[in-house]
């Protein structure tokens, strides 16, 4: 028993003394992303590296406010990544539901299809998308526009007929027998069942649409409009750029998802790894 408790502090040791250099790789440009927050654009571009902070945030913040608005595109792209996290769970779900519960003719062709979508890099259908949008229906500038056309998540739907394959099919059965309607079914025996699953894809669709740049930058050039990441991006070009009040931008939408992923992370791994034991 001594010999199996020394191998495995050998073998935790080991693991650290591998994983801990690696996270620092990952930890310290965000660190100093945080310090450069704090500091005045001389510091930041001073020789010698700051590691501490400074005293600099509120006003770099004031900075960004002034030139950009900058609570409002927060505000923007907090809306926009909720309602798309919600409908895009909602829509993949009865989707991978369809497909992992029910026979009909075709069906391994739409699974093909879905999966033939993963397989296409997003540029070639983000033209004739902005297109169809922008010209054909004039929904530039709009919160339809900003939401509805990313919503269909191929990896969604895959992932909750994964999700929907692995709960046993007599449960389902027996409810049916019970004279439970399929849309009870689903609602209240597959979704409960289901819930880390969801937690883990609600966090992945909140941080793509939180993180999107492409579209948003394609369909919205109205300030009032502008997501995050796009009103940052808008930054750069200019004669004279507040390189503090970038640095709290990129702060200040990096903290929420650290903290998400912080407090949720249970839900997370718990999601990612069911199913992968059945």
């Amino acid at each position: 028993m001594i010999l199996k408790n020394k191998a495995m502090l050998r073998r935790s040791l080991l693991l650290h003394a591998v994983i801990v250099p690696l996270a620092m790789l990952w930890l310290i440009p965000i660190w100093l992303m945080f310090i450069f927050a704090t500091l005045g654009d001389s510091a930041i571009f001073s020789p010698q590296v700051r590691l501490l902070p400074g005293s600099e945030f509120f006003e770099n913040f004031r900075r960004l406010q002034e030139d950009l608005d900058f609570v409002r595109t927060v505000f923007v792209s907090f809306v926009v990544a909720l309602v798309y996290t919600v409908a895009s769970v909602v829509l993949t779900s009865m989707a991978g539901w369809a497909i992992a519960i029910y026979r009909f003719r075709g069906k391994w062709a739409v699974l093909g299809l879905i999966l033939g979508t993963l397989t296409l890099p997003y540029f070639v259908v983000v033209i004739p998308q902005f297109i169809m949008v922008a010209r054909d229906f004039g929904l530039s500038n709009t919160w339809f526009a900003l939401i509805i056309p990313p919503l269909f998540n191929s990896l969604g739907v895959l992932f909750m007929r994964q999700a929907f394959a692995t709960m046993p099919k007599d449960l389902f059965d027996a409810a049916r027998v019970e004279g439970v309607t399929e849309w009870q079914i689903f609602r209240y025996v597959a979704m409960p069942l289901a819930k880390p699953m969801l937690a883990a894809l609600s966090i992945i669709l909140f941080l793509h649409s939180w993180n999107n740049y492409l579209w948003p930058l394609l369909i919205s050039n109205d300030k009032t409009m502008m997501t995050a990441p796009v009103a940052l991006g808008s930054l750069f070009g200019l004669m004279d750029v507040s390189w503090g009040g970038v640095m709290v931008g990129a702060t200040l939408m990096t903290a929420p998802m650290l903290l998400v992923f912080v407090f949720l992370q249970r839900f997370f791994l718990t999601g990612i790894t069911a199913g992968a034991v059945k």
